[in-house]
């Protein structure tokens, strides 16, 4: 062998310095994107003076993660952490979180050179006779766009934007989730006691009318109060089933949320007795901002466009891509490394907007107007949750005072229905008396307990404009409430 012959794969040197000169180019034309800045605005240092006396702490604290644990209900707790793991909308929301990140990989792949390797063989066989000609070639491709005006770092950088954006929604669908779930059972608690003092109500009248019938064959009341008696019991008994029907479908709703089918489904808790009633303070509205995962999806959603902005910007320039090529063709599959038929190149192109019908300015304007749409959303959200927290506390406060005064009504209804019967006995009241007073006396009780279920779910509904007790973790993805 001739020694003068440089060793195989020797000529592949133009490879390195192909890629060295692609990365430095491109690490040259880097600029660095700017954003517009989130907008300003008015929030106050404090919340209405009247919706805290009754219902807030002085220290400014915020929810716990666990909240519901709050209303000391095991079972509630137990069907709170199976709707986390369960919930198709939660599910829906995380493979919504994957597709993203997903994206996100996707658009940082621009920033760095794309490799490529071809090789072929072939044996050409002549027809009409002659030797068969083999030959093979291998080349190694690179090629780099130039970021000189920063648009595919702005792409992945509205990509990573959108992919907070996702994680925040996952958690926005979390705490609506939980407070679904929290909310609803209650309401079953709620109807099962309202169950409850139905059938009381339906007994109470059962035994007025056992007592008018007495009467009757005494001959000291008229068909006339027998009739209406029974009419007061048959309207008694009609509230059940109606009642029975909004218990089912409250069920059924939980088990939806729950991700479980409804038919084997059942709260075992037999009604509001033992559930607690929570309180808890509202911290300060300028924390709420950081504090609820939807305003910070509304962030990022205005980040992704700001950085989208920049993308159709950078568009309307023109593209430069390096390209670099080494590798070897020969008729000879064996000596295809041999220096003679070794090859390397380096190059470059330019692409250059001249005439597309205004195109790329449209996708600008157009990226521009969403950008500000999303400003408004981002404005509209911030008045939103500062507004929700004042009705919440504002419907605390006046629930609290109706269920105090309603409760008053109830024990002066059950204390004159008891007298009204006493006296009807005795034969010192008409029977008009009693069923006015048995109709007072229900009515006021059906309201206690829809009175009792709204000052429970206000205080879900606090919960959930306080975001749930869910703070954004270090490093910036969303912290679950567990």
């Amino acid at each position: 062998m001739n020694s003068s012959r440089p060793p195989k794969f020797a000529a592949l040197s133009p490879l390195p310095l192909t890629l060295a000169c692609v990365l430095a180019l491109g690490g040259c034309a880097w600029r660095p994107i700017q954003t517009d800045p989130l907008p300003e605005m008015q929030v106050p240092d404090k919340w209405s003076i009247g919706a805290l006396a009754d219902v807030a702490h002085a220290e400014q604290l915020w929810p716990d993660s666990d909240w519901w644990k709050q209303f000391g209900s095991s079972e509630l707790s137990a069907l709170v952490d199976e709707g986390q793991r369960n919930n198709f909308e939660i599910a829906a929301a995380f493979s919504r979180v994957k597709q993203a990140e997903a994206q996100a990989r996707i658009a940082g792949a621009p920033l760095l050179p794309n490799v490529e390797i071809n090789a072929n063989a072939a044996r050409d066989l002549p027809i009409s006779g002659g030797s068969p000609v083999n030959s093979a070639g291998a080349a190694l491709q690179v090629s780099y766009e130039v970021d000189f005006w920063g648009k595919n770092r702005a792409s992945r950088d509205a990509a990573e934007a959108s992919l907070r954006a996702n994680r925040y929604d996952r958690e926005t669908v979390a705490l609506t989730v939980t407070s679904g779930i929290v909310s609803t059972y209650l309401q079953v608690l709620s109807l099962r006691d309202r169950l409850e003092i139905s059938r009381q109500n339906v007994s109470t009248a059962e035994r007025v009318l056992r007592l008018v019938e007495a009467q009757s064959r005494a001959g000291s009341a008229s068909p006339l109060d027998l009739a209406r008696q029974r009419s007061a019991l048959a309207n008694q008994k009609a509230l059940i089933p109606d009642l029975q029907q909004q218990e089912q479908d409250a069920q059924t709703a939980l088990a939806i949320l729950l991700g479980r089918p409804p038919q084997n489904f059942t709260v075992q808790e037999k009604g509001l007795s033992r559930i607690r009633m929570p309180r808890i303070s509202a911290g300060l509205p300028s924390e709420l901002l950081m504090r609820r995962p939807d305003i910070r999806r509304a962030e990022a959603n205005l980040v992704a466009a700001n950085a989208n902005v920049a993308v159709a910007r950078a568009a309307l320039f023109p593209s430069i891509t390096l390209t670099g090529s080494t590798g070897a063709q020969s008729n000879a599959l064996l000596s295809l490394f041999d220096g003679p038929n070794l090859f390397a190149s380096i190059g470059a192109g330019l692409i250059a907007p001249i005439f597309d019908g205004g195109r790329l300015k449209n996708q600008r304007d157009l990226a521009i107007a969403q950008k500000e749409e999303l400003v408004q959303v981002y404005r509209q959200g911030v008045i939103n949750s500062l507004s929700e927290v004042e009705k919440a506390l504002g419907a605390i406060r006046s629930l609290e005072e109706r269920y105090r005064l309603k409760s008053g009504e109830v024990d002066q209804a059950r204390f004159a229905f008891d007298l009204s019967e006493i006296r009807f006995r005795a034969g010192a009241e008409d029977l008009m008396v009693v069923l006015d007073t048995q109709r007072t006396l229900s009515e006021a009780q059906n309201q206690l307990g829809q009175i009792k279920l709204q000052r429970l779910q206000a205080t879900v509904s606090l919960y959930k404009a306080l975001g749930g007790g869910w703070h954004d973790d270090a490093a910036g993805n969303g912290a679950a409430a567990p």
